[in-house]
């Protein structure tokens, strides 16, 4: 397959489609929308795993199409009425078959290529410091099955030459991939609903997260494995003039799928996994951060010290000792491990995602005084209560005249109610005796570190809790 060849085949047929419709439909999803995927540690620009899951996980709606697209592509002897007169040439199967597979694979590695450099060029002129290449199998590996599920739908139109094949491969893939994706997904871990391996099967992986979850190397290597197996056996049936040879193309397929079935991991919270890399501490004295934000660190370590040493004044020996960022796996919803010992941060909650100079020192001073159990983040949602008495207890520790909200207060009825509650909390509060405000604190802190009380601000107010 020469260059002048490869340049009419580009040039005369439908091949630069697929490429074009996966690089503008991911652009055209990513750019012009607000969506979750700019927001948070794990935006789609924000790191470099992040980025490549994020353009993975279009694969639930771009690979379907693109083995619809590439069956479309494998028609066109068939509808030309061309393939038997093609049959009688010298030239061999199998090398007429490659030009189109070639091409296809061409503008689809193209296309990709082209959607991961522009989210590339976006994090390295980004606020990170923390480079590597552990993202670029997530990005091979997506990249291989949008080649393979072209080829293959190609080679299956080639054996069922009807103008039915295209859409039915299409919406039975789309099915397929949805309910895969449903089962695999259960908050930020995969849950075990359906069988893990059959699951893992699924080139598209689940929503970004949390920012230190990559894929585990044994399910890059099993979806290798039975991805190779697939563009095999797309290739052997596009190649095919026997049914002899059609029925023998299934092989790869099935081998590859077995191999990976027995390379993927066997337990559902293997499948996702901790980059031990991105979550190694880097520390400034008490203050530690992961290294995939350690550009955080300088600032954080100046607003902590600060912080630590009010809340030592405020709880004394119960007061925390150290600073550390939060990275710990759990499922949305769930609570979170809490200790006195440790103020945790988590830079994907609104407490802390745009927090600098003294709305930092207030932050950490408020998760420290009243750490929140469950989320609250533009993911999860949460606030609310938990807000409302972070901010009377931060204000009560700065001994501030007023109390200063830590976040917009909201206009809904729930919001007015809970601030009412609070500004009525804090009146009562700060009318006590010094002694007694001081033991209301604590108490606060108590009931905030074993997650036993759902509405905080009666404790404040020396309510009976809720």
């Amino acid at each position: 397959m020469n260059g002048r060849v490869l340049r009419t085949e580009l040039r005369r047929s439908v091949a630069p489609w697929p490429g074009l419709v996966v690089l503008a439909g991911s652009l055209a999803v990513f750019l012009p929308i607000d969506g979750i995927w700019w927001k948070g540690a794990a935006g789609w620009t924000a790191q470099w795993t992040s980025m490549a899951m994020w353009t993975r996980y279009l694969l639930a709606f771009w690979w379907p199409l693109v083995v619809g697209m590439g069956a479309v592509y494998g028609l066109r002897d068939s509808r030309s009425r061309t393939a038997e007169l093609l049959v009688t040439t010298p030239l061999p199967v199998w090398r007429r078959a490659a030009l189109p597979a070639g091409a296809m694979a061409l503008v689809l590695a193209v296309g990709f290529g082209l959607l991961v450099l522009v989210g590339g060029v976006q994090v390295a002129f980004g606020a990170t410091t923390y480079t590597h290449l552990g993202w670029l199998p997530i990005s091979l590996v997506a990249l291989l099955a949008l080649v393979a599920g072209a080829v293959f739908g190609m080679g299956v139109v080639r054996a069922l030459p009807s103008v039915f094949t295209p859409p039915a491969l299409v919406v039975l893939v789309l099915m397929v991939t949805g309910m895969l994706l449903r089962q695999s997904s259960s908050g930020a871990l995969p849950s075990s609903i359906a069988p893990t391996r059959l699951v893992q099967l699924s080139p598209a992986t689940v929503e970004p997260r949390q920012m230190l979850l990559t894929l585990a190397g044994s399910v890059h290597l099993g979806q290798t494995l039975w991805l190779l197996g697939l563009l095999a056996t797309g290739f052997a049936l596009l190649s095919a003039t026997t049914r002899r040879a059609r029925l023998l193309a299934v092989v790869p397929v099935l081998a590859g799928a077995a191999l990976a079935l027995l390379v993927f991991p066997g337990a559902a919270r293997d499948t996702y996994v901790v980059d031990k890399a991105a979550a190694a501490p880097a520390c400034d004295g008490p203050v530690c951060v992961t290294r995939a934000n350690r550009s955080h660190l300088p600032e954080l370590a100046l607003r902590g010290k600060e912080a630590l040493r009010v809340l030592h004044d405020v709880l004394g020996d119960r007061a925390p000792t150290s600073v550390r960022e939060d990275t710990a796996l759990r499922a949305l919803g769930d609570a979170r491990e809490l200790s006195g010992d440790v103020v945790l941060v988590d830079f994907d909650e609104r407490l802390f995602a745009d927090a600098t100079g003294e709305k930092l020192t207030r932050a950490l001073i408020a998760q420290g005084l009243a750490p929140n159990c469950y989320g609250n983040s533009d993911r999860e949602g949460g606030g609310g209560a938990d807000v409302a008495a972070q901010s009377l207890a931060t204000s009560w520790a700065l001994r501030d005249p007023l109390l200063q909200p830590l976040g917009e207060k909201g206009g809904d009825a729930y919001s007015l109610k809970v601030w009412a509650t609070a500004d009525a909390a804090w009146q009562t509060l700060t009318a006590l005796p010094p002694a007694e405000q001081r033991a209301r604190i604590a108490e606060l802190h108590g009931a905030m570190l074993a997650c036993t009380t759902y509405y905080r601000l009666p404790v404040l107010a020396g309510e009976a809790s809720r």
